[in-house]
C-alpha cells in the first residue's frame, strides 16, 4: 500500500469518527432539549395534534384506516417488545459466536443490556403519565417518557445493524443492514403513537437516546477492532 493510499485511508477513518461523534452529540442535545420541553409541558399541544391525526376522524377511539391497518400496527409494535428483541439479540449473539466472533458477540450483549438499563432508569426519572386522550391499543406497564419500545428498538436494531455491518466488509451488505435497522426502528415508534400508548415526544426521545447509544457502541467496537480486541471485518 502506497503512502498516499495510507494517508487517504486514515483521513477517511478520522472523518467518519468525527461524523459519528457529531451525531452522538446532536442526538444527546436533542434528547436534553426535548426532555426539558416535556417537563415544562411545552410539547402537549403538538403531541395532542399528532396523536389525534392518526385516529379515525369520526371516532377518536379507533385508529386511522381499516381494521387490517390497526392489526398491522400491533404487529409492528411487537417488533419492539422485550420478548422479540431478546430473541433477536440472542440469535445475533449465537450467530457471531458460531462464526468465531466471540468478542463481537459479547459486545452485542453489553450494548443491548446497557441500553435496557438506560431505558429503565430514564423512565423512572421522568415518570411521565401515558396519553389519556384515547383508549390504549396495547397493554402498558410502565411510564411514558421516553418510549421504551422506541428506544430499545433503536438500541437493538441500530446496534445489531451497526455491529453486524462492522464484521461484514462488502458495502452492499452494510447498507442493507443499516437501512433495515432504521426502517424497523421507525415502524415501531410510529406504531406506538398510532396505538395511543405514547405521545410523539416519547417516541422522539426514545429514538434520540437509542440512536446515540447505538452510535457510541459502534465507535467503541471500532476502536476495539483496531486494537485487536474484537474480530476484524470479513468478506
Amino acid at each position: 500500500m502506497t503512502p498516499n493510499r495510507i494517508y487517504r485511508r486514515l483521513a477517511s477513518v478520522e472523518l467518519s469518527v468525527l461524523v459519528a461523534l457529531g451525531l452522538i452529540a446532536a442526538f444527546a442535545w436533542a434528547f436534553i432539549w426535548l426532555a426539558d420541553a416535556v417537563v415544562e409541558g411545552d410539547t402537549r399541544g403538538l403531541d395532542t395534534t399528532l396523536l389525534l391525526a392518526l385516529r379515525n376522524p369520526a371516532d377518536a377511539a379507533k385508529g386511522w384506516g381499516p381494521a387490517w391497518v390497526q392489526e398491522m400496527a400491533r404487529d409492528f409494535t411487537a417488533l419492539g417488545s422485550v420478548g422479540v428483541l431478546a430473541l433477536l439479540t440472542l440469535a445475533a449473539i449465537g450467530y457471531l459466536w458460531l462464526a468465531g466472533k466471540r468478542h463481537a458477540a459479547l459486545a452485542v450483549f453489553v450494548a443491548v443490556a446497557g441500553g435496557q438499563l438506560i431505558s429503565t432508569l430514564l423512565k423512572l426519572a421522568f415518570d411521565r403519565a401515558r396519553p389519556d386522550l384515547v383508549p390504549h391499543g396495547a397493554v402498558v406497564y410502565t411510564t411514558s417518557f421516553p418510549s421504551g419500545h422506541s428506544m430499545m428498538a433503536a438500541v437493538t436494531y441500530l446496534t445489531l445493524g451497526a455491529m453486524l455491518a462492522r464484521v461484514h466488509a462488502p458495502l452492499r451488505i452494510r447498507l442493507y443492514l443499516l437501512t433495515l435497522a432504521v426502517l424497523l426502528t421507525v415502524l415501531v415508534g410510529v406504531s406506538r403513537v398510532y396505538l395511543g400508548v405514547h405521545w410523539p415526544s416519547d417516541v422522539a426521545g426514545g429514538w434520540a437516546v437509542g440512536a446515540a447509544w447505538a452510535l457510541l457502541c459502534s465507535l467503541v467496537m471500532r476502536k476495539l477492532q483496531g486494537e485487536g480486541k474484537v474480530e476484524k471485518q470479513t468478506s
